[in-house]
């Protein structure tokens, strides 16, 4: 891998030439990354039939990952797709592979079950033969820190977020092809990502994160029926009102975010990452740190979920 090729947006990170001959896990084995392999009959390369989960290690530990591994049962229960390890089965082989890779700190794992192997390659489940595939992909990542020096820039697309009577944003599915269409148009337009509406109108989420606005020292994100359920998302709201800050999940629409004090998207891999512009619009009036474009709610919260984070992260 070139550690100087780069990309754009908040999971865009640093290269590391460690990754080329990281050790994967594939149904419990561990192989070479250029080693690690599932069948071309895997539901999840025939059909994206399978759920996932991106996983944060730092000094050892995985941040929230209970609240991680119980979104990954429930999109497994709703896909009826038999993960077929208890939960402390799957949690010793998450930290056998990060073990074998000597890793400790700044590692992001993203943990992958699909439904298994087809007969042939058609979407009934009852063609799946044996257990589901599971992957485990440790590594080195860590965010570029000139985004949090110039923070994103987002562009609102036409591709909306369905509603549950569609396809719930809830299930973590490896079927994303909505938000790459969003992220794809965002990139034309010339901007970081895409900040995605709902069916009515309102904000739901932006293509790969969470999307914040403070407006008069409240902290507002969409109310959560058109998005996932992040976990990184809950963690600042649970921080924010833990210390007091008024956090609301509402829906709200562009009038409110152009207009807003501050802006930020969340997820696991780089946290809160500051948004200086949307749609060509600057968000917020303060001048701001030539380190970090955050505004000083932003960096607030980001103190107190790091806070957070370390008292609910998880070993072995």
């Amino acid at each position: 891998m070139d550690p100087t090729v780069t990309a754009a947006g908040s999971q865009d990170y640093v290269g590391d030439p460690r990754n080329d001959d990281v050790l994967i896990s594939v149904n419990g084995e561990l192989a070479p990354r250029p080693e690690a392999k599932v069948s071309v009959f895997d539901s999840g390369f025939v059909l994206g039939d399978g759920v996932w989960e991106g996983l944060r290690l730092n000094g050892g530990r995985i941040a929230f990952l209970d609240k991680h591994l119980d979104r990954l049962r429930d999109g497994a229960k709703m896909l009826r797709i038999d993960i077929g390890l208890t939960r402390e089965a799957l949690v010793a082989r998450l930290f056998d592979v990060i073990e074998a890779n000597a890793m400790r700190d700044g590692v992001h794992i993203r943990l992958m079950v699909t439904r298994g192997v087809k007969r042939s390659p058609y979407q009934d489940p009852r063609l799946t033969v044996g257990a589901a595939t599971i992957v485990i992909i440790p590594e080195w990542k860590l965010p570029r820190p000139e985004m949090l020096a110039r923070g994103l820039s987002l562009f609102t697309v036409h591709i909306r977020r369905t509603g549950p009577a569609e396809q719930d944003q809830k299930l973590n599915s490896h079927s994303k092809l909505n938000c790459i269409l969003a992220c794809i148009q965002a990139m034309e337009a010339g901007a970081d990502e895409a900040l995605m509406l709902d069916d009515r109108g309102f904000v739901a989420t932006c293509n790969s994160t969470h999307f914040f606005i403070v407006r008069n020292g409240e902290l507002w994100t969409s109310a959560g029926g058109y998005c996932l359920g992040g976990v990184t998302r809950d963690a600042v709201l649970r921080a924010a009102r833990r210390a007091g800050v008024p956090a609301y999940e509402k829906d709200f629409s562009l009038f409110d975010v152009y207009a807003a004090d501050e802006a930020f998207c969340t997820g696991t891999f780089a946290g809160l990452t500051p948004v200086v512009k949307v749609d060509g619009r600057a968000i917020g009036d303060d001048p701001r740190d030539s380190a970090d474009a955050s505004g000083p709610m932003t960096k607030r919260l980001r103190a107190l979920y790091k806070a957070l984070e370390a008292e609910e992260a998880r070993g072995r």
